[in-house]
């Protein structure tokens, strides 16, 4: 049976691989002090997904950030949702999770079509350059997301990294007031230029906001309408001479709720 679990387990990793988009969706945004939140890990498309139980040997780390402190979140393997916290309620709350990265072999055709949908031109051009057309793609790809837990006030962590090697990082807390999403990208801490960056809103998978990274790193969007907001990017670079894939991609995402606007 034991064995079982861990195949079952390792088919919904299979599956998070082919779908690519990883996000964190919580039991609430808004907990009250003390609250037990559900941390729940998502893989899908257009911010509609399914769930990802959880798997020890894929998280390189799991934690919350709250009241400047660090928390692990707990859970068991094989379960849904992933991990359970309790929220201090009384600063805004910071969930993140790395993973320890996957391979994945895709067809030539299905690589590329996937190179394009995420605007990885520079990754297209060079597969080609090298006359890679009719080869398949070859990928180890890393997960990290984030996911913002409105508190009774903000906490300055907000808007610092994390220390992820792809992050999205909020120039302001975004739980506070609906306004413009202002933000950097970082890789490997520094700010990463022309970097395409999407916002998509949850239940309204046709709305697509896109932005593209300037030299310092900072894109920003116009957000319509107050909810919960998925914004995530994708960067590749070519793996090293001695690796078994040929490219190495990383996967960030942030997730948080947009106040409705006080009457």
């Amino acid at each position: 049976m034991k064995r079982q679990a861990l195949a079952g387990i390792l088919l919904l990793w299979a599956g998070a691989a082919s779908a690519h988009d990883f996000w964190i969706e919580t039991s609430t945004f808004h907990p009250w002090p003390g609250q037990i939140v559900m941390v729940g890990l998502r893989f899908g498309q257009d911010f509609v997904g399914e769930a990802v139980r959880r798997y020890s040997p894929e998280i390189a780390s799991f934690f919350v950030r709250q009241n400047g402190a660090d928390e692990d979140i707990e859970g068991a393997d094989g379960i849904n949702p992933a991990g359970v916290m309790r929220a201090s309620g009384q600063t805004t709350a910071i969930i993140a999770y790395a993973s320890t990265g996957t391979d994945i072999e895709l067809p030539p055709e299905q690589f590329e079509d996937y190179l394009r949908q995420y605007g990885l031109d520079d990754a297209l051009a060079e597969r080609i350059k090298r006359g890679e057309h009719a080869k398949p793609g070859r990928e180890r790809f890393l997960r990290y997301a984030k996911a913002l837990l409105a508190g009774a006030k903000t906490a300055p962590d907000v808007e610092k990294p994390l220390g992820l090697a792809y992050e999205i990082v909020p120039d302001a807390d975004p739980t506070l007031r609906l306004g413009p999403f202002r933000g950097r990208i970082l890789y490997n801490g520094k700010p990463l230029v022309g970097a395409l960056v999407e916002a998509l809103p949850h239940g309204e998978p046709s709305v697509r906001l896109k932005a593209i990274s300037d030299a310092q790193g900072a894109f920003s969007f116009a957000l319509p309408r107050a909810g919960v907001w998925l914004i995530k990017s994708v960067h590749m670079v070519r793996a090293s001479y001695f690796a078994h894939e040929d490219w190495d991609s990383s996967w960030a995402s942030l997730v948080f709720e947009a106040p409705a606007p006080a009457h």
